[in-house]
């Protein structure tokens, strides 16, 4: 009936929530889930982050798994992102893998995490980066210097189209 075991080594911490009415100013460091249905006006990391559909985070958000069904001004990076279609975001989202849902709201650029193995070392992380305005199963190369209609050198980071 009671066993000798360690059962708090398998159990997960418990989440961290921020009620739909609370408003909370300051950073969060988090090992666990945190979830944010009122307003975080700080930085958040942690594990895994749930926006809730009236919460609202302004500041810069680093976790395993993103998940927002509300409000974030600020940047985004994680392995995971999800955007329901309620979320609505200003900021650049640096991600692994991504979802949106049709009616999600993004003001801002989508830039892929980039892969340990094929960053070399030296490169910056910009290097590594392409933004995700190609069609799925497109392949793309990313680092090609293109110019502006005159003729310089454009400061905004560019994607090649490649064909099948």
């Amino acid at each position: 009936m009671f066993s000798k075991g360690n059962k708090s080594a398998s159990r997960r911490p418990t989440p961290s929530i921020i009620g739909a009415d609370c408003t909370f100013t300051g950073d969060i460091a988090s090992e666990g889930e945190v979830q944010v249905d009122g307003s975080l006006d700080g930085d958040i990391r942690c594990l895994s982050l749930v926006i809730g559909e009236h919460g609202a985070v302004t500041g810069e958000i680093t976790a395993e798994t993103v998940s927002v069904l509300g409000m974030v001004t600020g940047q985004i990076t994680a392995q995971t992102v999800a955007l329901a279609k309620t979320a609505r975001i200003l900021g650049d989202i640096t991600h692994d893998s991504l979802s949106v849902e049709v009616g999600a709201f993004v003001e801002g650029r989508f830039n892929r995490l980039p892969d340990p193995a094929t960053v070399k070392e030296g490169t910056t992380q910009t290097e590594g980066q392409a933004l995700l305005s190609a069609p799925a199963g497109a392949k793309t190369k990313a680092g090609k210097v293109e110019k502006d209609v005159d003729g310089e050198p454009s400061s905004a980071p560019k994607m090649v189209l490649m064909g099948s």
